[in-house]
């Protein structure tokens, strides 16, 4: 008997089909049968046009993945008195034209209106400027305003596939710094390929924001570009594939560790992946007290007897003090947490077993995590991944926009170690205890409470260490 298909629990693969459906009993009924033994989930249905022998309709259905929308749609063109007139993929639909647009905050009606915005009484505010540079900070944009650079080289888990390839993501990203934080954000999508061309371009159009946050930047070409950067420029550089993901990865394991009653001064955390989301959360993990962290890449340990290290995984043996070699096998065996921030499958369940009680397994590779969360739920007392199907979803959306609302809200200079360990513990106790458990260690990214949350603790925490204008 064949096997049915898994029901689908994501609007990621939406499609819409646009059917010619002759106007007899019971022919719809055909089509929900067939959308269900596809493994679609049938959505809206729209009646588009109606005459006595033909209906048409668009009906919504969202699917497993491409190819399984691509069977049902030749599957149901093969139904009795059902015509398939056309097949829209509706993430396609919905960029079409881009996501965002730049509109202005005020409007220009009238000639008065004009002399005020424009010539002549702009060239007051733009003197006072001139006489007194931390005016622009109130008088202009600067102060809401993020640019979302990416040269598009490490895009998801599509990777190298250039700067247009990447503007959706951005386009995307600008979309939640303004629906979550009320920021004004905007995607910088850079021909640039050298940390040197990297770093000129983006010192160069930095008077422009408040602050910069890199995206999807290759390693090891992002942690220099970061540095850099940071010495060069007077306001906040955060890499957010390192920092974002460091700081939702600590609020999880804080809230993880308490569920299962493990202080994290006693906890053995091994990292699979050894790329930007990697060294940036071992660095976050050893700064906020675990009391050892390993990292692991495709050949193992990142340990000291490696002569194979980029400079960046050397610096990192010793900032962590590593003094292990060996497989990510003889890592796990005996270590209380695993942090997957790498490909699919590459956890087995065996490994899993060699780990001491409690056991947390963030699976957090996306789409497909370094093991099935339904297959290691059993053997383990917390789990979570990177996907929106699981109780526990780590996304950097639950840090980035309240830690560049906070750094604004500070006119902050730069970021630190210190900030991220605030906007953490800020992440963490959104979760109150009372309500904390094995399937809730992270807020929704909207409640409403984490902004705001985190912004505060971000303010507090650059203003107490000296980074506010």
């Amino acid at each position: 008997m064949a096997t049915r298909p898994a029901p689908v629990l994501t609007s990621a693969h939406r499609i819409v089909l646009r059917l010619g459906v002759d106007n007899r009993p019971g022919r719809f009924a055909e089509v929900a049968r067939v959308i269900g033994e596809q493994g679609g989930s049938l959505g809206v249905i729209d009646l588009v046009e109606a005459t006595p022998t033909v209906h048409v309709r668009d009906v919504t259905v969202d699917m497993p993945d491409e190819q399984s929308a691509a069977r049902l749609a030749s599957a149901i063109h093969g139904l009795d008195g059902i015509e398939v007139l056309s097949v829209s993929d509706a993430a396609f639909r919905l960029h079409e034209g881009g996501k965002i647009e730049v509109r202005g905050r005020i409007s220009v009606r009238n000639k008065d209106d004009l002399s005020l915005v424009y010539t002549p009484a702009v060239a007051r505010v733009s003197s006072a400027i001139a006489q007194d540079p931390a005016k622009a900070w109130t008088l202009t944009m600067r102060g809401n305003a993020v640019a979302i650079v990416s040269n598009g080289s490490a895009v998801l888990g599509l990777g190298d596939i250039g700067p247009l390839g990447a503007l959706p993501v951005m386009e995307g990203k600008s979309l939640l710094f303004r629906d979550l934080a009320g920021i004004s954000a905007f995607p910088l999508v850079i021909d640039a390929r050298t940390v040197e061309e990297i770093v000129g371009t983006v010192a160069h159009l930095a008077p422009t924001f408040g602050g910069i946050n890199l995206e999807d930047i290759a390693a090891p070409a992002c942690f220099e570009v970061e540095r850099q950067l940071r010495a060069r420029v007077d306001i906040p550089v955060f890499h957010d594939d390192q920092h974002g993901t460091a700081i939702v990865v600590l609020a999880a394991l804080r809230n993880a560790a308490a569920v299962v009653g493990l202080p994290l001064s006693e906890t053995t955390v091994v990292i699979l992946g050894a790329g930007a989301a990697g060294i940036g959360t071992a660095r976050l993990l050893h700064r906020a007290g675990v009391a050892s962290v390993l990292v692991c890449d495709r050949r193992g340990i990142v340990g000291p007897e490696r002569t194979d290290l980029t400079q960046e995984k050397r610096m990192l043996v010793s900032e962590l003090g590593t003094t292990r070699d060996g497989s990510l096998a003889d890592a796990l065996a005996g270590a209380h947490a695993f942090i997957g921030v790498s490909g699919p499958g590459l956890l087995s369940l065996e490994a899993v077993r060699t780990m001491a009680r409690p056991r947390i397994v963030f699976a957090l590779a996306n789409p497909v995590p370094e093991i099935d969360p339904f297959l290691v739920e059993p053997e383990a007392d917390v789990v979570a991944t990177g996907r929106s199907d699981h109780p526990n979803q780590v996304n950097n959306v639950l840090a980035f926009p309240g830690v560049f609302r906070g750094l604004l809200d500070a006119h902050a200079i730069g970021v630190t170690d210190d900030v991220e360990l605030a906007a953490a513990d800020a992440l963490a106790a959104v979760v109150s205890p009372g309500l904390r458990s094995a399937e809730y260690i992270l807020p929704s990214p909207f409640d409403p409470q984490v902004v705001p949350a985190v912004a505060a603790a971000v303010t507090e925490k650059a203003r107490a260490s000296g980074l506010t204008r």
